[in-house]
């Protein structure tokens, strides 16, 4: 008898089964408040995806709500139409990539360099990065001093001013002097020095605040306008993506002037449904601009999660 109970399997019992009434309507209540963040959060996002792809005169007068209506794709490929929008993309990208790239590596170094005892004067050297996070001389300073730097009308203009960020560099020298001691002795007890230590022992070690900081950085050179404003205006081929498609939204909201002055005739009134209006560029716009960095987000969101979780203990 007892082997028969043994071989039958075990009926799994339902956490919830443990919990007391009083508990069961905290865990209830508690699940509703996380729902209802949840759909604000996400609700935005799919209103601006769904505005982008159906009617426009329906989307103009705000009767888009829930799902889309009357579904077309004709405001993205206007967007292609538009003359330079492709190498304005490739601008971004190119930003994108190489202003991460190195805002990431000056991040890990100095703040590595930070931890280091035998690194000369480091305190002073720290105290003068990170007081530059409470104090800014203002636009036309910034704008003076990068001109004088020749980074105007430059595309490094767009890189250097954002290599050393105080808060990211603040972040890898949290995150480094959480790891072990040992790791670094044992390095320079055979014979490391500071870079190969760097790069052999302290870079793979802290993958998960650097690729949380490379999240950051990405979404900071993505979304960058301003500079593109006030340090390229004589060299349109240096043209950031958000800055063409901010000229495009300037230019749309004449759009909506145009078709409600044009006569009602059969043909326009058949047109409507399709015809660019300043809401459906705007929404096509936003879902361009947002929808790359939605993409990339879950690659890193492994690592974000572990990255700030500085000062964790290692296992």
């Amino acid at each position: 008898m007892k082997r028969m109970k043994e071989g039958r399997p075990q009926k799994r019992i339902n956490p919830m089964d443990r919990l007391s009434p009083g508990d069961r309507v905290v865990s209830v209540i508690t699940y509703i408040v996380y729902a209802f963040f949840a759909f604000v959060c996400a609700y935005p996002f799919y209103y601006i995806i769904i505005n982008s792809i159906s009617a426009n005169n329906l989307s103009e007068r705000g009767k888009v709500l829930f799902w889309p209506m009357e579904v077309h794709f004709k405001n993205y490929s206007r967007m292609v139409n538009i003359p330079g929008l492709l190498d304005a993309a490739k601008i971004s990208v190119l930003r994108t990539l190489v202003g991460t790239a190195l805002t990431v590596l000056t991040a890990s170094f100095l703040g590595y360099m930070f931890t280091r005892e035998t690194m000369w004067k480091r305190k002073l050297w720290f105290r003068f990065v990170a007081v530059t996070m409470y104090f800014n001389a203002g636009i036309i300073p910034w704008v003076i001093c990068m001109r004088n730097l020749g980074l105007n009308n430059n595309f490094w203009g767009y890189i250097f001013p954002m290599v050393v960020q105080p808060f990211y560099i603040i972040l890898c020298k949290t995150y480094c002097e959480s790891l072990p001691r040992e790791l670094q002795d044992a390095a320079e007890i055979d014979g490391a020095g500071t870079l190969r230590l760097f790069l052999s022992i302290i870079l793979p070690v802290i993958k998960p605040i650097l690729a949380t900081i490379a999240i950051f950085a990405a979404v900071n050179q993505w979304n960058a306008f301003q500079d593109n404003l006030l340090l390229m205006p004589n060299r349109p081929e240096l043209n950031t993506l958000q800055y063409k498609l901010y000229q495009y939204i300037s230019q749309a909201n004449s759009l909506k002037a145009l078709v409600s002055n044009t006569t009602n005739s059969n043909a326009v009134m058949a047109g409507l449904a399709t015809a660019a209006t300043a809401t459906s560029i705007r929404m096509s716009v936003t879902v361009v601009v947002v929808l790359p960095v939605m993409l990339i987000y879950p690659f890193f969101q492994r690592f974000f999660t572990k990255g700030i979780m500085i000062g964790a203990v290692k296992g």
